[in-house]
């Protein structure tokens, strides 16, 4: 049983994350950017391509348009 209250926490944390993405798409961008550079100056540069490829697709996600029928923004 504390098995699925793990999972229906998750559900919810996850929901509240999207909701938050819709909302506040700059700041995602900004934040993630931000921890992107933080990270790649962390691992001196290590993982830097695989890094750059994670901000970019929060980025392109954030920027698309809201897909008709999911009734955001």
């Amino acid at each position: 049983m504390p098995l699925l209250r793990r999972l229906t926490a998750l559900a919810g944390t996850a929901a509240a994350a999207r909701s938050y993405v819709r909302k506040n798409p700059d700041k995602v961008n900004k934040m993630a950017a931000k921890a992107g550079m933080f990270v790649d100056r962390r691992t001196k540069g290590k993982y830097h391509h695989q890094i750059d490829n994670a901000v970019r697709r929060v980025h392109d996600i954030t920027s698309k348009p809201p897909r008709p029928g999911t009734g955001t923004r």
